[in-house]
């Protein structure tokens, strides 16, 4: 691809982020425009598994023969969903995974997240990021084109570095007006899935605008890149900005490219939301688009609260539930859980002093893990048991027993719940 094609793409218009990235990474047809519903191949930046997915990915990477990774720098394996392994069976698979990591001397990280470890190590805009985990749509906070994938695909895409796709419509999601007292981007996240529904973003890249992603956190802003796969987004995209490159210099990082939707870009559908309007959401078992306003659900008896994933287990989070916590004691017979996405997390809220503030409130603080989100240890429910979540997912038997209840809420409300054992408007305490 010519750098006069790039720059030609760059400047087009009538073009859509996606449309514009997928139009630089094709290598199907090179300098050839890849527009919404084209099926192209394109070259892959970094790929990543987990434990969930990379033993599957290994196997079928041995099965297909494949002599030798095609770039084992853009390559990261990590041990996250079940660290330490909770069994015989999964330390298995995480031997597995080590042995990959050193024949092919591919990097392997565990203690962290695998999204928040990417996010503070190796995304940068512009990238066109392939990983076997569903909520790699988290990467676009960074201005990244990032999609989930299989983990036979991901086998494929470690052998060769390109991937084939097809390019997504584009839904544009404009938040209008400033957030009211006590509602987060997690309450944002929600009542976007709540409007588009689950399969509302089925295949579509939804791109986030407004002036109050300006003012988002890079950690907000992962927040909302994260929640789009709950509407079945392909892929999520805040466009870099100011903030954007302020963090990458803060971790010696440079944009790969600079990519903005053109101004006559077509979108399939352009959704507004006045966020003056919300109150604190929650998301009632067992639908992640069955949201409520905090008003319908308060006063709901729960037996754990739960802080922490790829989606609400930032700083900023632990800060957020650490407020509302100063000075107050957790529920008796409640059990709050807080597991901070990363060691960088978990290292700086040490230094801070929230982990301290958490921890004499009542909380109980984990290593960095997806844990009690994905339901395998480290908060584990039981029958009718009822928790109250800053994770992504409600369905039944997802954070255990199949007679289980999770809602889904900010880590305001998770934290302000905590304190009275039912569902409670964080508002209170704020």
């Amino acid at each position: 691809m010519s750098s006069h094609f790039r720059d030609e793409i760059i400047k087009d218009k009538g073009l859509t982020f996606s449309e514009k990235i997928l139009s630089i990474k094709r290598v199907d047809s090179p300098g050839v425009r890849a527009l919404a519903e084209d099926i192209i191949v394109a070259s892959v930046d970094l790929s990543m598994a987990t434990d969930g997915t990379g033993p599957l990915a290994i196997k079928v990477f041995n099965e297909m023969n494949a002599e030798k990774v095609w770039d084992s720098n853009k390559i990261v394996l990590n041990i996250d969903h079940t660290f330490p392994p909770s069994s015989e069976q999964i330390a298995n698979l995480h031997k597995l995974m080590r042995e990959f990591s050193i024949k092919y001397r591919i990097p392997l990280q565990e203690g962290n997240i695998c999204h928040q470890y990417l996010l503070e190590r190796y995304v940068v805009p512009g990238m066109l990021i392939a990983g076997a985990d569903s909520h790699t749509t988290t990467h676009g906070a960074l201005g990244a084109f990032a999609i989930g994938i299989g983990s036979s695909e991901a086998a494929a895409v470690w052998a060769s570095g390109e991937i084939w796709l097809k390019v997504p419509k584009t839904i544009k999601i404009i938040f209008e007006g400033k957030l009211p007292k006590g509602v987060f981007a997690k309450d944002l996240a929600l009542e976007v899935v709540k409007k588009l529904g689950a399969n509302g973003a089925n295949y579509k890249a939804i791109e986030y605008s407004g002036e109050l992603i300006q003012e988002l956190s890079i950690s907000s802003r992962a927040t909302l890149t994260n929640m789009a796969a709950e509407a079945g987004a392909k892929a999520a995209i805040i466009e870099a900005d100011k903030k954007t490159l302020n963090y990458l210099k803060s971790t010696e990082r440079k944009p790969m490219l600079l990519i903005t939707s053109g101004k006559e870009a077509d979108y399939e559908k352009i959704l507004s939301i006045n966020v003056e309007e919300l109150s604190p959401r929650v998301a009632v078992p067992h639908k992640v688009d069955n949201v409520k306003p905090i008003e319908e659900v308060e006063g709901t008896p729960i037996n754990q609260a739960f802080l922490g994933s790829c989606t609400n287990g930032r700083l900023e989070d632990l800060e957020a539930a650490a407020e509302i916590l100063k000075g107050r004691k957790v529920k008796e017979n409640v059990r709050f859980i807080v597991t901070p996405a990363s060691k960088t997390v978990f290292n700086e809220a040490l230094k801070n002093g929230i982990l301290e503030v958490l921890m004499e409130a009542g909380a109980i603080i984990t290593n960095p893990t997806c844990g009690a989100c994905v339901g395998t240890h480290l908060g584990v429910l039981g029958d009718e048991e009822v928790c109250i979540s800053s994770s992504n997912r409600n369905f039944i038997g997802r954070m255990g027993s199949k007679t289980s209840k999770v809602y889904l809420a900010s880590p305001a409300t998770v934290a302000a719940s905590a304190i009275e054992g039912v569902i409670t408007d964080p508002r209170r305490f704020l």
